[in-house]
């Protein structure tokens, strides 16, 4: 059951008036909605990233929030509209183009239903094509926070195994290597956060203040290659040095201590990006 919380993810950056003019629609149908902001910094059509920043953020809200992400690259094309209801109860309203990948794989989807946008669109903008995140997903994510409509009144019910999935990365163990792809940024910091989970990176049975062999490609061509130690905290390397690192999701992080990794090597994230760390 809904309960009275919305929280808006987009790609819109806060420069001009969609996220005011999203926020304004979910007013006007429940003016005493909590209205809370995820980010709306996502890099401009990064559907990969959005997906993560959910699974990032979700399982902290409590159970019948309701969530709107909008990075919709395809808007006004025929991707469905959709919303999803997790296993733990949340719901996200979003385009089916991907965004639900992380969400499906790692925290699970009890159901589906398609956004009927005869009756779950504001009136009048039948002919507006561009700002289905205004039109269409902050008004329905507004009418299901407040309890306006119920999630069987969103729409027809669609199949969980026909989401709309992005390509993941998977892990590979091979005698003392572990090999994984780097997912995203910790972004006002820089570190990386690789596709590496702490189980299958403890497979090589590391101690803290061990070194290991660090190498990052991007495609085939060699980016970085270095010896690097795993610690517990950033503090135990010194300033300036790099650090391995279970982040606050349970996957492995590379980082420099007080400094910016991303920045430093000039590396980016996607499935293009490998990296392999070796037991020495």
């Amino acid at each position: 059951m809904a309960n009275n919380l919305l929280v808006l993810q987009s790609d819109f950056g806060c420069v001009d008036g969609a996220v005011a003019a999203m926020t304004g629609v979910a007013l006007q149908e429940a003016a005493d909605l909590g209205i809370y902001h995820l980010t709306h910094d996502i890099t401009p059509y990064n559907i990969f990233e959005a997906s993560y920043r959910l699974f990032q953020t979700i399982d902290y809200w409590p159970s019948g929030t309701t969530f709107v992400s909008v990075v919709d690259p395809g808007v006004g094309s025929k991707r469905k509209s959709v919303v999803a209801l997790t296993k733990n109860g949340q719901y996200i309203v979003t385009p089916d183009n991907g965004t639900l990948s992380y969400i499906k794989r790692h925290v699970g989807i009890a159901a589906l239903r398609e956004i009927s946008e005869v009756k779950n669109r504001r009136r009048n903008t039948e002919l507006s094509y561009t700002f289905h995140g205004r039109d269409v997903y902050a008004y329905t994510g507004a009418k299901l926070a407040s309890g306006h409509i119920s999630f069987e009144e969103v729409g027809p019910e669609l199949a969980v195994d026909q989401i709309i999935e992005l390509p993941e990365v998977a892990t590979r163990i091979h005698d003392d290597t572990v090999f994984g792809a780097i997912d995203i940024l910790d972004v006002r910091f820089g570190s990386l956060w690789t596709s590496i989970t702490r189980a299958e990176f403890y497979a090589l049975t590391p101690e803290f203040g061990e070194r290991f062999e660090v190498t990052i490609y991007k495609d085939d061509m060699l980016v970085y290659q270095n010896q690097v130690t795993y610690g517990k905290s950033f503090a135990d390397v010194r300033i300036g040095q790099p650090i391995l690192y279970i982040n606050s999701l349970y996957r492995l992080g590379l980082a420099i201590n007080q400094g910016s990794f991303a920045r430093a090597y000039n590396v980016g994230v996607g499935s293009n990006w490998r990296i392999a760390v070796k037991k020495i």
